[in-house]
């Protein structure tokens, strides 16, 4: 029954506006999910679709909560809100450009990499590294040297940038790749946390394009059927996104990453494990 397809749009849309934004990989989460609960009668080319478009949902959270901040014609800014609006475009893009040059590779990763065993060495990987660089910092004294978003350098920017490159493999985690490269370049949590939000927007946005773009290209027509599945997880990606991203931002003020990497590794050991007993089930 469709119904119960809508109950699956749903589902997703919960598991996306968790997972995207809290640094434990919404890629990795989807794969998971889908593993046990599929669609009737979906291809590959509407799910490879689905898994990227579904993530406007979540953005748009960003751009309703931060609307005012990201928004350099708000009626009132002074001039020098409005050039510190500008100038945190200009880091967002600048913080774009790796990603821009290696894009390209994007259906690469997707066809080597887009798989249940890569996404938990990965989860792993980054999991050790949250807690690694945490107990540094707090073994070292290493006090951040960026605690506010308007004093970012255009440099870590880039840094960031760069680390959001490594988000191409599956199981990464966009913001948990960020977050990573922010704490190894002397930013705050709560100010690399924010960053990421808003290097969200032009990723999301040119990934879902590209993603329609080579859907329709390869002579796929979207149904109305489709379309609305879509449509809800959207929607519910919104909803949930709006609670999640006030709930991580007011975490990071008082506390620190170490629980995201050690739910990661629990995660990733588990589906290795899942992904072993497979081969002789």
């Amino acid at each position: 029954m469709y119904f119960f397809e809508i109950l699956k749009s749903i589902f997703f849309g919960i598991v996306e506006g968790i997972t995207e934004w809290l640094p434990i990989s919404s890629t990795g989460h989807l794969i998971l999910a889908e593993e046990f609960i599929q669609y009737k009668d979906q291809n590959e080319a509407f799910m490879s679709m689905f898994n990227v478009v579904i993530q406007l949902g979540a953005i748009l959270a960003v751009m309703v909560i931060y609307f005012n901040k990201l928004n350099p014609f708000k009626p009132g800014k002074d001039k020098v809100e409005v050039r510190r609006t500008w100038q945190l475009w200009s880091k967002v893009f600048v913080a774009t450009l790796p990603l821009l040059l290696v894009f390209k590779f994007d259906d690469w990763f997707d066809t080597h990499f887009h798989n249940m065993v890569s996404v938990a060495i990965m989860l792993i990987v980054y999991g050790v590294a949250f807690i690694y660089l945490e107990k540094r910092n707090k073994a070292q004294a290493i006090e951040p040297t960026v605690t506010e978003l308007d004093k970012l350098p255009y440099k870590t920017a880039l840094y960031i940038g760069l680390f959001q490159v490594l988000a191409l493999l599956p199981g990464t985690s966009r913001s948990g790749a960020t977050i990573v490269g922010g704490l190894l370049n002397g930013t705050s949590r709560s100010v690399v946390t924010e960053f990421t939000f808003y290097l969200g927007i032009p990723v999301m946005f040119g990934a879902s394009a590209l993603k329609i773009f080579k859907f329709i290209k390869a002579g796929e027509v979207l149904t109305f059927g489709q379309f609305f599945l879509l449509l809800v997880a959207m929607v519910v990606a919104f909803a949930v996104s709006m609670v999640a991203i006030r709930f991580l931002t007011s975490y990071v003020k008082k506390h620190d990453f170490t629980v995201f990497g050690k739910y990661r590794i629990v995660l990733g050991s588990v589906l290795l494990l899942y992904s072993f007993v497979r081969l002789f089930v």
